[in-house]
């Protein structure tokens, strides 16, 4: 099995483009439909990116079937804000029908002002049609040629004026033209819908005699029919009128397949801008590779030589550089707790987002396995608390410390408790709102028990492994007094290396950075995990060497204190990843409302923690590798 799976690996990091032909969902089979088959359309959340605030379909006044069913959802779907539920909407397979009507709804004020303030923000509507999202096509002009692509859900109405006025009018797209396509199977009567288009109108119907049991319209109607007449002029909105929700369904073949049916939402133009990332990465990672061989080849390597051709202790003493603060490199930093646990919680962000990545590019985490991608963070976060309490005790116990359970403690509670105490603040800014999107109690409890009931065992259990190991025994002894640390030139200050260092880091990822925030805040997908996987691995070099390079000056300077340096210079980088948010939010978004800017400062800050301390991590594990095996090389007397 692992064969095919490290092949599959390979196929997938070399592929430019999603490899989406051929492709298929573990665990999702397609569905055959026969002809005349009931078809059921499900509504999901009204989504804007001008408030990032989601809301119920029926927060406004659609038709409602008899019943409304929640379906069916995972996790992820949950802290995603999505809400799917049954609709009127039913359709018969390849059965075209024309003008069916939904219901006659009278607007009061309340459900009038309701659509026009989702008018105003740009809300969208989304269905669902066998776990394809509906789609609005769109022509795009890119250089000569107009381009066809696909925008997700349809808008809830429009804004204009009429002919001769000045003051402008909200109206409504009350009829909808739905176009299914659908793949036929040439040895059977059976097919599978491949498509889920729709074409929304707003069109003020007519009609003589109103019947519930058999509405006829003027302005459409199947049985004379008589397709939508948009001289009949657009749905107006307002409070005490009348509005008819009407709609349309044709059915189309097509030769695409189902295993490729998602080919039309991720398709992405930008490969050669996914490239150029690639290679700007590289060129950073080969320029710093170059800095470690030079020091490690002809630095190091010649220093450890010399060193050991010394032959008295006061042949050393005249000498200058990182060998004769090897009495003092090993000492326990200040506040040397605190770093075993940011490198504990390191490692379980570290562990996450690796294996999150493996299974994205195996196809596991597929945009059709809605809310898969945030459920598998969240779960691997719970079960990576095993070696994030390993972690964080092995190296407290090198650093001669005793008491480990409160380690492990820490551990556990000090990232969860910050980002759960963010989280609520801004779910309550949610619930103010009325918005689908704040999460509710019981899915709040389920998460305080895999934190409590999962991931803080998990901890202590590493945790306890950890400090039942034996210590690992520094390759020098540390002096009883420490040794003073002469004056360092400016360039080697604290403050100046550690922000100039984050730049790297930073620079490796940044263009992948504004794809991933576009996914994110724009509602769009995103599906091009090689070239995430690709991004991931030369940030960790990247970050490993940075802060190799940096704690050779630093230590050639005879500067001992090199722990929290090192952890700091790669962790920086997410003070610019924090920046670039901000630069995104007021550059690329249109958000306007205050709590809407408030929950996605809060977010970005959550991602900038959690990168902060995954960079700072890989830093911190590079110089501990180097630092020991630089002194270990050296023979000390």
């Amino acid at each position: 099995m692992w064969p095919q799976i490290a092949i599959s690996l390979c196929l997938l990091l070399v592929s430019p483009v999603p490899v989406t032909h051929g492709f298929y969902l573990p665990g999702v089979a397609p569905c055959d439909f026969h002809t005349g088959e009931t078809l059921q359309v499900k509504v999901n959340k009204l989504y804007s990116t001008k408030t990032q605030l989601p809301y119920d379909y029926y927060f406004l006044d659609y038709c409602k079937p008899t019943k409304i069913i929640n379906h069916a959802e995972n996790l992820g779907e949950v802290l995603r804000g999505d809400r799917i539920e049954n609709s009127v909407y039913a359709f018969k397979m390849r059965e075209e029908q024309l003008c069916n009507v939904a219901c006659r709804v009278k607007l009061n004020n309340t459900s009038a002002d309701n659509f026009k303030e989702k008018i105003d923000d740009d809300y969208r509507v989304n269905m669902i049609l066998d776990n394809l999202p509906v789609a609005v096509q769109q022509q795009r002009k890119e250089g000569d040629r107009w381009k066809i692509h696909y925008e997700r859900g349809f808008r809830v109405g429009f804004k204009a004026k009429y002919t001769g006025s000045n003051s402008e009018k909200y109206f409504i797209y009350n009829h909808l033209s739905f176009k299914v396509l659908y793949h036929k199977d040439l040895e059977a009567e059976l097919a599978r819908i491949v498509g889920f288009e729709v074409t929304p109108y707003s069109v003020n119907h007519k009609y003589k005699n109103w019947d519930d049991e058999n509405p006829q319209l003027i302005t459409c109607n199947r049985r004379t029919k008589t397709y939508i007449q948009l001289s009949a002029g657009p749905q107006e909105l307002d409070a005490g009128k009348e509005v008819v929700f009407t709609y349309d369904v044709s059915f189309e073949p097509s030769d695409v397949k189902w295993a490729s049916r998602w080919d039309t939402y991720l398709l992405m133009n930008d490969n050669q801008i996914h490239w150029f990332s690639i290679i700007n990465s590289l060129t950073i990672v080969l320029f710093l590779s170059g800095m470690v061989a030079m020091i490690m080849t002809r630095t190091v390597y010649r220093d450890i030589a010399y060193y050991n051709q010394l032959e008295t202790r006061d042949e050393v003493q005249e000498e200058t550089g990182w060998k004769l603060i090897y009495g003092d490199v090993f000492r326990p930093p200040f506040n040397s707790s605190l770093l075993c646990v940011n490198v504990g919680i390191g490692t379980q962000v570290f562990g996450m987002a690796l294996v999150t990545l493996i299974f994205a590019l195996l196809g596991f985490l597929s945009p059709s396995n809605r809310g898969g991608l945030m459920t598998a963070m969240v779960l691997l976060w719970v079960f990576m608390g095993l070696f994030s309490g390993y972690s964080s005790v092995r190296l407290y116990k090198m650093l001669k410390g005793r008491d480990w359970k409160k380690i492990a403690l820490r551990t556990a509670f000090v990232f969860p408790a910050i980002v759960f105490s963010i989280f609520f603040v801004l779910n309550a800014l949610i619930w103010g709102e009325k918005s689908s999107g704040a999460v509710p109690f019981g899915t709040m409890f389920a998460l305080v028990t895999l934190w409590f009931g999962i991931s803080v065992p998990l901890v202590f259990m590493g945790s306890f492994v950890a400090f039942k190991r034996p210590t690992l025994e520094d390759p020098v002894k540390t002096n009883k007094i420490p040794r003073p640390i002469p004056d360092q030139p400016w360039y080697m200050n604290p403050v100046f290396t550690i922000l100039s260092g984050g730049i790297f880091p930073f620079g490796a990822v940044f263009i992948e950075l504004f794809f991933i925030l576009t996914s994110v805040w724009l509602n769009q997908f995103y599906y091009i995990f090689g070239f995430l996987f690709l991004v991931f691995i030369i940030l960790l070099i990247t970050c490993a060497e940075l802060a190799i390079v940096l704690c050779y000056f630093q230590l050639c300077n005879e500067d001992y204190y090199w722990w929290w340096r090192a952890y700091l210079t790669a962790g920086s980088s997410a003070i610019y990843l924090f920046l670039y948010s901000t630069f995104y939010f007021f550059t690329k978004l249109e958000i306007t409302k205050l709590v809407s800017g408030i929950l996605y400062f809060g977010y970005m800050f959550i991602v900038s923690y959690a990168f902060f301390v995954l960079t700072g991590t890989i830093g911190f594990y590079a110089c501990l590798w180097f630092v020991w095996k630089i002194y270990s090389s050296v023979k000390i007397d």
